[in-house]
C-alpha cells in the first residue's frame, strides 16, 4: 500500500496540517526510545512525520527501516529524508527504488551538510552538488514521487546573501520541489518576511513553518547556533531566568511555541512541522495539542 502524497493533502486541506519530525537514533536503546515515543504521539493523528537521514547520511541505513516502522504503527504519510551527501547518483538511484519500492510516496530532497569533521560541503565522485538537482533527479526517476524542499527563513548559513538564498529555493521548487518545510525560527516576524520575499521571487509553492520547542538554555544556544537562527531578546531573557530548574525551562520554551502557532494559525499557514527531537512530551502537552483541537 503507498502513501498519499503530502501536496495533495495541502492542496485538499480544510485546515492546517500538523506534522512532526523524527531522528534515526544511532543504537537499538535510542531505537526503542523512539518506538516508545512513536507509539505516545500516534493517537495525536498529526496528518503527516517525517524522518531524517543524520548528519552527512551518518545513518541512512535506518532511515527506511524506521520509516517503515511508522507506517506499521500507524502513521502516513512518512516523509523519507534524503541528502547529496556520500552517494554517487546511481547510489541515490538505488536509494530513491527502494523507497518507493517500501509504498513511500514523499521525499525530503536536501543537499546534506558537510560529513563530521568537514566544513565545507564537496560532491561525491559523480554525485550530486545541489538539492535542485536531487530534486530533478528523484521527480525524473519517479515522475509521481512528490518533493519537500528547505527553507531558511534567516538564510542558510552558507549562502552569499538572502538574494542568493531566495534563489537557490526558487530553483528547487521549479525542478519539482512541491511544497518547502522551514528551519526552525523563534521570531514570527522573520517568518512573515520570509514569505513576502518568496512571493515577490515568484515562489508559489506551500511554506510550512518549522518550529522546535525549546526546552532548556543550552539546547536551545546549541541548536541556533548551527542554522544562525536569532533569538528573540524576550525568550532569551526568560529562559535565563529559568536557569538549570528544568520544569520552568520546559514550561518557557512551550509557551514561547504555543504563542508562535497561535498566532502563525492566525495568519493563514499551511500547517505546523514540529522538531520533536524523538520526544512525546512537549507535542503531547495539552497547550499545544489545543492549538490543533480548540
Amino acid at each position: 500500500m503507498e502513501d498519499h502524497r503530502i501536496s495533495e493533502l495541502l492542496a485538499g486541506a480544510r485546515r492546517p496540517l500538523l506534522s512532526y519530525e523524527f531522528f534515526p537514533p544511532k543504537d537499538d536503546a535510542g531505537m526503542r526510545t523512539l518506538e516508545k515515543v512513536a507509539e505516545d504521539l500516534q493517537p495525536t493523528k498529526p496528518d503527516f512525520v517525517s524522518v531524517t537521514y543524520g548528519a552527512g547520511g551518518s545513518t541512512q541505513s535506518r532511515t527506511l527501516d524506521i520509516c517503515s516502522r511508522l507506517r506499521q504503527i500507524g502513521y502516513g504519510p512518512v516523509m523519507h529524508h534524503l541528502t547529496c551527501v556520500g552517494s554517487s547518483k546511481d547510489e541515490l538511484g538505488v536509494i530513491v527504488d527502494r523507497i518507493y519500492e517500501a509504498g513511500l510516496r514523499n521525499i525530503m530532497a536536501l543537499r546534506g551538510d558537510p560529513p563530521r569533521g568537514e566544513t565545507v560541503f564537496r560532491a561525491t565522485f559523480q554525485g550530486l552538488a545541489h538539492a535542485n538537482d536531487l530534486v530533478s533527479y528523484i521527480r525524473k526517476r519517479h515522475p509521481d514521487l512528490c518533493c519537500g524542499v528547505a527553507g531558511y527563513p534567516e538564510t542558510h548559513q552558507e549562502a552569499l546573501s538572502p538574494e542568493s538564498d531566495i534563489l537557490y529555493l526558487k530553483n528547487k521548487t521549479q525542478a519539482g520541489g512541491s511544497f518547502v518545510v522551514t528551519q526552525l525560527f523563534y521570531d514570527n516576524e522573520v517568518f512573515y518576511k520570509f514569505i513576502r520575499t518568496c512571493s515577490e521571487w515568484g515562489i508559489r509553492a506551500p511554506i510550512i513553518p518549522g518550529l522546535l520547542p525549546p526546552v532548556s538554555l543550552k539546547q536551545m544556544q546549541r541548536m541556533t547556533s548551527m542554522c544562525k537562527a536569532s533569538l528573540p531578546p524576550a525568550l532569551l531573557s526568560a529562559m535565563e531566568k529559568a536557569g538549570d530548574n528544568t520544569e520552568e525551562a520546559e514550561y518557557v520554551g512551550l509557551e514561547w511555541t504555543v504563542n508562535q502557532i497561535k498566532d502563525l494559525l492566525a495568519h493563514g499557514v499551511p500547517g505546523v512541522h514540529l522538531y520533536i527531537l524523538n520526544r512525546s512530551k512537549v507535542a503531547l502537552a495539552p497547550a499545544l495539542k489545543a492549538c490543533f483541537n480548540p
